[in-house]
């Protein structure tokens, strides 16, 4: 990798500073930046550790937001043990749970996994987030089995990586990003946003701005489910995530987030309103996950994804209002 200048302040304060230039990079666990620095794909001028700051990690209860805070530097295997999460948001839970290995739990934090960028493999190869090469997309022309089925009108149809941000998003969580002009909050899936240009970045963080937590109000009955192909250190094919606000056995509101179909958490508000006002059945989860495949518009060799994108939406609604489910043992 091409050599570059190590920092490790000890402040918030002094991080801000130090990653102002666009040519530095944040690193916490590593799993994501030091993979595409060894290849090229990124090539910081200067890294700075965050995991030195203290104020960056831990896990509390919100007073104010009837929830939880979580910082940006706790570790997933951390989000994991949390008995109070397990119990309150099993959606996050079960999605921290399924990433990577436990040793890669121990090392990545939730900062880390919600700014990673994408796994696509024409961006880890150098042609750029929308993979174009000579002015025409690789991505349309080549192997694009594990890439979009939603927005995919346009040129950028790598997906989103953080399967965290998509349970976040359905939790309604709100993330803290302190930076060069002060702290803002913004809505978790207002971190992602859709590049137009190779210039574009697909996360709304500027230079100089760390997210520093993550604050998650008081939850419905929730649940993620995913499909992958294999259990062990793999990433989830399709999921879903899911939140529902409960009258009685009836949905009153309800948060439907996706992952692996989009550049963005796709928030599928057709399935949302599929099951407002139902009891969650078989049957109504499933009129639901028909209905979050609505204007799905697959490449030439992912349409698999479509009736998997149904399936797990269907299976995270029942999974939130029965944690066994009709399909696992009781």
């Amino acid at each position: 990798m091409k050599a570059f200048e190590y920092a490790a302040p000890a402040t918030l304060e002094e991080a801000v500073k130090l990653l102002e230039s666009p040519d530095s990079a944040a690193l916490t666990g590593g799993i994501d930046l030091l993979g595409r620095m060894k290849d090229y794909v990124t090539s910081p001028a200067r890294v700075v550790y965050l995991k030195d700051i203290k104020d960056l990690a831990g896990i509390s209860r919100d007073a104010k937001a009837g929830g939880l805070t979580i910082g940006a530097g706790t570790r997933l295997a951390d989000i994991v043990g949390h008995a109070g999460i397990k119990e309150t948001y099993p959606a996050l839970w079960q999605a921290a749970g399924e990433v990577g290995s436990v040793q890669i739990r121990n090392m990545s934090t939730l900062g880390g996994n919600l700014l990673q960028r994408p796994r696509c493999w024409y961006y880890r190869a150098g042609f750029g987030l929308l993979g174009m090469k000579d002015g025409k997309s690789l991505v349309r022309a080549g192997d694009n089995r594990y890439h979009a089925i939603f927005g995919t009108d346009g040129n950028a149809l790598f997906v989103s990586p953080s399967s965290l941000a998509v349970a976040l998003s359905a939790l309604d969580a709100t993330a803290t990003i302190r930076g060069p002009k002060g702290e803002r909050t913004v809505k978790v899936e207002g971190i992602y946003q859709v590049p137009r240009t190779d210039q574009d970045s697909e996360l709304a963080v500027k230079p100089g701005e760390i997210l520093t937590k993550v604050t998650i109000p008081a939850a419905g009955q929730n649940a993620s489910y995913e499909a992958r192909q294999k259990q062990a250190q793999d990433w989830p094919i399709v999921m879903a995530a899911v939140n529902l606000k409960m009258d009685g056995e009836t949905v009153s509101a309800a948060r439907v987030v996706i992952y692996g179909v989009a550049p963005i958490p796709w928030r599928s508000a057709a399935a949302e309103k599929a099951i407002t006002g139902q009891k969650v059945t078989p049957e109504t989860a499933a009129t639901a996950g028909a209905a979050a495949i609505e204007g799905a518009a697959p490449l030439s060799m992912n349409a698999y994804k479509v009736p998997l994108t149904r399936t797990v939406v269907k299976r995270a609604l029942i999974r939130a209002v029965n944690p066994k489910g009709y399909w696992e043992e009781a």
